[in-house]
């Protein structure tokens, strides 16, 4: 099975609209594949983000989704998922969530993952989303956005994704969150030039409201041999 995980710089950045679309992306390309969302919260039964994946893949939810292998964790109270996990009397477990990939990975050529918020949210006290990933050896996409503090944020994050010599496939530049023309441009500069430094492929697809959303020809500069 091929593995990749969106992550973002931060929460509401466009995660789930990027892990759809490319998903739908794979699916156009002839190839069986799903989404998972690691952990959700501010949700009661199915899984909002995995609902939009299947809307933006055009497709309705499967047996996988309504048997959680999707989203194995989905806690009602809105925040940190160690603390929603906690208020619900449970703790997040990578083993469940292990358990769960290889359950899918019998059924799917692709698995598209959804991180939660960024990249070190707690899973649980002992454990950050980066820390599972990286142990896993998942390659990410990263999500960002010209808005205000993404340049720090997206900074950050790619200092930590190369301090643990993780596979960065490229980032995804989310413009629906309008602001000043100079400051998209700037931004979308800075990074290009800060992938570079940071010895990674200056890979970028952009993300806006003009179109139904990024174009095959963007999605093959991360996935060729798709």
């Amino acid at each position: 099975m091929n593995i990749a995980c969106v992550c973002g710089i931060d929460t509401g950045i466009g995660k789930s609209f990027a892990t759809g679309l490319l998903a739908k992306y794979i699916l156009e390309k002839g190839k069986t594949v799903t989404t998972k969302k690691l952990v959700q919260t501010g949700c009661h039964g199915q899984a909002d983000d995995v609902l939009l994946h299947r809307e933006l893949m055009e497709i309705g939810w499967s047996k996988a989704d309504r048997q959680r292998l999707t989203c194995p964790y989905c806690f009602p109270f809105p925040c940190s998922p160690h603390l929603a996990a906690k208020l619900s009397g449970q703790r997040i477990e990578s083993s469940l969530l292990d358990k769960a990939t290889k359950k899918l990975s019998e059924q799917f050529e692709w698995l598209i993952l959804e991180g939660a918020g960024g990249l070190m949210v707690p899973l649980n006290r002992d454990l950050t989303l980066i820390d599972y990933l990286s142990e896993r050896k998942y390659p990410v996409i990263l999500v960002t956005s010209p808005r205000l503090g993404s340049i720090n944020h997206t900074l950050l994050s790619l200092e930590a994704i190369k301090s643990r010599g993780m596979e960065l496939i490229g980032l995804v530049y989310n413009l629906f969150d309008k602001g000043p023309r100079e400051i998209a441009h700037d931004t979308l500069q800075i990074f290009s030039e800060s992938l570079q430094k940071y010895g990674f492929d200056d890979k970028i697809v952009v993300l806006d409201d003009q179109s139904s959303g990024i174009k095959q020809a963007e999605w093959q500069t991360f996935f060729p041999l798709v």
